[in-house]
């Protein structure tokens, strides 16, 4: 069996997959380290690997040019398409976001404060939890800072909504298959992209909490240093990948130093 059919049958199941999404995933991970541009070729190559149909992938880059999120160019018989401006600065915040490093020691200080977002923060009875070295939204009207001391194991587990704690364990699951997958370069690099794509809709959508505040059966692992942790393990055959030649497919321009700051993880040559 596909060791990566269990991974792409919950990406389909979920919810109606979104192409023109996982699209911009491959180009924030795959692309933008490399040049900025990739043919429609090397996409399809990768998408194809996940279970993306060519016409499927055709409709998702026609969208994004409507909407000024790429721009496309010939090159002999092939296409490349490039983030546009606007799309690159659409991207850049939430890159930042996605590729944080992991937190290095445990939080020691809190903030319930009156101003914060559900991507940052946790709703607590009418303000919003974070630990106190997080950035500010804006200057609250009310903050609170100090240590928490007592957190009973009934209120831990009420604390993250039902979907946050549902794609924590979706991630745990693809996690762990990762882990297992046969050194392949292009099943890395489609791995990576489903790793990636799972953690931005996360990160985008809920605050990227520290395992202090998370479930009991997801308070082990800090979901973060575990991702960091397999990004770091499927990086190098997919760079590799991302440098072979295949047919038509020529090889990307090589990685820029952004690569390695990503989780600021020293990633082998």
């Amino acid at each position: 069996m596909d060791p990566l059919d269990p991974v792409i049958t919950a990406l389909h199941a979920e919810s109606r997959l979104r192409v023109w999404s996982l699209v911009i995933t491959v180009f924030g991970d795959c692309v933008q380290h490399r040049g900025g541009a990739i043919s429609t070729v090397r996409l399809g190559r990768l998408l194809g690997r996940i279970g993306v149909e060519p016409g499927a992938l055709r409709t998702a880059l026609s969208r994004l040019g409507r909407d000024g999120w790429v721009d496309s160019e010939r090159k002999g018989r092939l296409s490349h398409y490039r983030l546009s401006p606007s799309g690159l600065a659409r991207f850049t915040e939430a890159t930042s976001r996605i590729y944080a490093a992991p937190r290095q020691t445990p939080v020691e200080m809190w903030s319930l404060s009156s101003e914060g977002t559900p991507q940052t923060a946790l709703a607590l009875g009418g303000l919003w939890l974070a630990p106190a070295d997080a950035p500010q939204t804006g200057k609250p009207a009310f903050r609170l800072v100090g240590r928490l001391t007592d957190l009973a194991p009934v209120m831990r587990d009420s604390l993250i909504s039902a979907d946050h704690a549902t794609a924590l364990r979706r991630l745990r699951d693809d996690l762990e298959r990762f882990a297992a997958l046969p050194a392949d370069p292009l099943t890395h690099a489609a791995a990576r992209t489903l790793l990636i794509h799972r953690w931005r809709r996360i990160v985008l959508r809920y605050p990227d909490l520290p395992r202090d505040l998370l479930p009991g059966d997801l308070g082990g692992d800090d979901p973060r240093a575990r991702v960091a942790a397999a990004y770091r393990y499927l990086t190098p055959a997919t760079e590799h990948w991302l440098d072979s030649v295949e047919g038509e497919i020529a090889a990307m321009p090589p990685a820029d130093d952004s690569l390695h700051r990503r989780f600021h993880l020293a990633l082998p040559a």
